[in-house]
């Protein structure tokens, strides 16, 4: 029931954190806009708006319907990983993940995707059991700390010593 919990804090707190970012002015969800036609996806309006409903349709299913919120998680970091790949073949656009990043796309993203897909894949198996307090508690505060590192995961390889900002 851990896995279950910690999967769902961690991907509803990266999803938030997404649709937010996007969102979070005129000129943030322009650039998302735009970075989406970058991808070489068309038409790039309807789909940036689908993006950031199916983010927060995302973090209210994880919230109030587990199983779906897992599957449509695990849909749209598969389709973004996909994307990102297809990208990374021909070259050129920037991640606009979170809104306020003009990162270059990298395989770092897809290896942050996969392993978001296997978070969502293992809360929706995980085995249910009773819950303690404190170890709920805990596990909150762990999904929620290695949520806020893969937000800032460009950031944190920056600060590091990749020598691109990325």
């Amino acid at each position: 029931m851990y896995v279950e919990i910690g999967a769902r804090v961690l991907l509803g707190t990266v999803l938030l954190a997404a649709a937010v970012g996007k969102v979070s002015g005129r000129a943030a969800y322009r650039e998302f806009t735009r970075s989406v036609r970058d991808l070489g996806c068309r038409p790039e309006g309807p789909l940036a708006a689908a993006v950031v409903a199916a983010e927060f349709t995302a973090v209210a299913l994880l919230a109030l319907l587990p199983p779906a919120g897992f599957a449509l998680s695990a849909a749209l970091l598969l389709a973004f990983t996909v994307a990102i790949v297809r990208n990374l073949r021909r070259g050129g656009a920037t991640c606009r993940c979170f809104g306020r990043s003009a990162a270059p796309l990298g395989r770092h993203h897809v290896w942050r995707n996969l392993f978001l897909v296997g978070c969502a894949v293992a809360g929706a198996l995980a085995p249910a059991g009773p819950v303690r307090p404190d170890g709920a508690l805990l596990t909150v505060a762990a999904a929620l700390l290695v949520g806020a590192l893969v937000v800032l995961l460009d950031e944190l390889r920056y600060l590091f010593g990749s020598s691109v900002r990325s």
